[in-house]
């Protein structure tokens, strides 16, 4: 009774499950909030403005850069270029340092 039971070919052809179909999974998408509506949501609640009820955030909060100030293009980087600019940068200040100290 312990000994596994290999199927017949004829049971598995029975049971063609090729044919039917999974129903998708239901999943509840919430709305990203764009970084407006977190500005807008940090200035309006008191929650955010002190932390564990003790730091004042609101002189911090007052300093943030707005988001058009950190947007930046993406840039693609090609590994060789960027090591010939940082290779020449660091050898431009060695010779400067080397020709400081001669003088």
């Amino acid at each position: 009774a312990d000994i596994p039971v290999i199927p017949d070919l004829e049971e598995v052809q029975e049971e063609d499950l090729a044919m039917q179909v999974a129903a998708p999974p239901s999943v509840q998408v919430n709305r990203v909030l764009t970084y407006h509506d977190l500005d807008k949501d940090l200035m309006k609640y008191a929650a955010f403005q002190t932390l564990d009820g003790e730091v004042d955030l609101k002189l911090l909060t007052k300093v943030l850069a707005p988001e058009h100030e950190l947007r930046e293009d993406d840039v693609s980087w090609d590994w060789d270029h960027l090591f010939t600019e940082v290779s020449s940068e660091l050898v431009a200040e060695w010779d400067l340092g080397q020709s400081e100290r001669e003088d």
